[in-house]
């Protein structure tokens, strides 16, 4: 991929899958920033620097990372444990921000980032200061969660082996993405006077949503069963008939040691698979037109996490467990799309 076409992965597919993602964020950054409006009582005038301000940092972070990806390869990425707590902790955030727009306690009022001292010092204009530095913080924080798609743009760097090729692949990337932030931020910022404290309390529900979404993700990449579409789909299953033969004889019947799964636009298929207890199990992973965060197939009972881009293959074998009827979730870095794989 050229760098042109890099730019325009971010412009027509990045910003709207990454703002799933890190929406949150932004959402933080201008919620926390019309709240101080109405306690200066400042006159709304759709002030754009809080926005380009967590742009430019977020283009900055990424791009170290591109640096760093391109010179160290594999090792800079962030371990499957570590996304789990950053996912939580960005959660965690999000909700007692969510919870101090609301005036639920004055403790939540520390979920607002306020610049050091010293800086306070160096910029005059104290509100100036809070416009530019928690936002930039915020920003600068996205590169904790990187969405699907960003993350198989930082595949693509650390397959470069060179730092200046890698920072320049996620730096236009980045870029890319940067117009879908700034318009439905910068149109959130031009409501009227007699709208902001609507717009608070929509963006703190928003944000415990968007919260629920993110603490979802990292429940299921801890491989447990607990999951909205787990509970969902077994609340489903008890007042209807559910698809599938599971009759032992079947079962045993489907089980295989060598899979190839699909990866397409509709996430995982076959997302069913049967193997036997102890054996030795190899999955063939299929990229045929898989975007987003489906090309991240992860299988947490194990710790894998595997990058595979569209056009692309690659394979995971790992040892079944002993004890029959174990279920193994495999999914995506969002846990969006999943699968399950039968231990009989």
């Amino acid at each position: 991929m050229n760098l042109w076409a890099i730019f325009l992965t971010g412009l027509f597919t990045g910003g709207l899958t990454c703002l799933a993602v890190q929406g949150g964020l932004l959402a933080t950054t201008i919620a926390q920033r019309e709240e101080e409006k109405l306690r200066e009582k400042t006159k709304n005038s759709g002030n754009a620097l809080p926005i380009i301000s967590f742009l430019i940092a977020k283009v900055i972070a990424y791009t170290i990372l591109g640096f760093l990806l391109g010179w160290l390869g594999s090792v800079v990425q962030l371990s499957l444990t570590a996304k789990i707590i950053m996912t939580v902790a960005v959660a965690v955030f999000m909700i007692g921000t969510a919870l101090n727009l609301l005036n639920v306690h004055p403790i939540f009022r520390y979920f607002i980032i306020q610049p050091p001292k010293f800086l306070t010092k160096l910029v005059r204009n104290q509100s100036k200061s809070n416009s530019i530095f928690a936002p930039a913080m915020l920003g600068a924080f996205t590169v904790f969660i990187p969405c699907g798609t960003t993350q198989a743009m930082m595949a693509l760097a650390i397959a470069s082996g060179n730092p200046i090729y890698g920072a320049a692949i996620l730096a236009a990337f980045t870029l890319g993405t940067s117009p879908v932030f700034f318009t439905l931020g910068y149109l959130a910022t031009r409501l009227g006077d007699a709208m902001h404290r609507r717009f608070l309390k929509v963006a703190a529900y928003a944000l415990i949503l968007l919260a629920v979404y993110n603490l979802n993700g990292a429940i299921a990449l801890t491989g447990s069963n607990l999951t909205l579409q787990n509970v969902w789909s077994n609340f489903y299953c008890t007042f209807t008939f559910c698809d599938g033969d599971f009759s032992p004889t079947a079962q045993a019947a489907n089980a295989v040691t060598d899979a190839t799964i699909t990866i397409d636009n509709n996430g995982y298929n076959p997302n069913n698979i049967t193997v036997k207890a102890g054996s030795k199990v190899t999955l063939r992973l299929v990229n045929n037109g898989g975007g987003g965060c489906a090309q991240a197939f992860t299988l947490p009972k194990y710790n894998i996490q595997k990058i595979v881009t569209n056009g692309n293959t690659d394979t995971v074998t790992f040892t079944a467990p002993n004890e029959p009827g174990t279920q193994i979730p495999f999914m995506c870095s969002m846990g969006m799309y999943r699968g399950t794989i039968n231990v009989i």
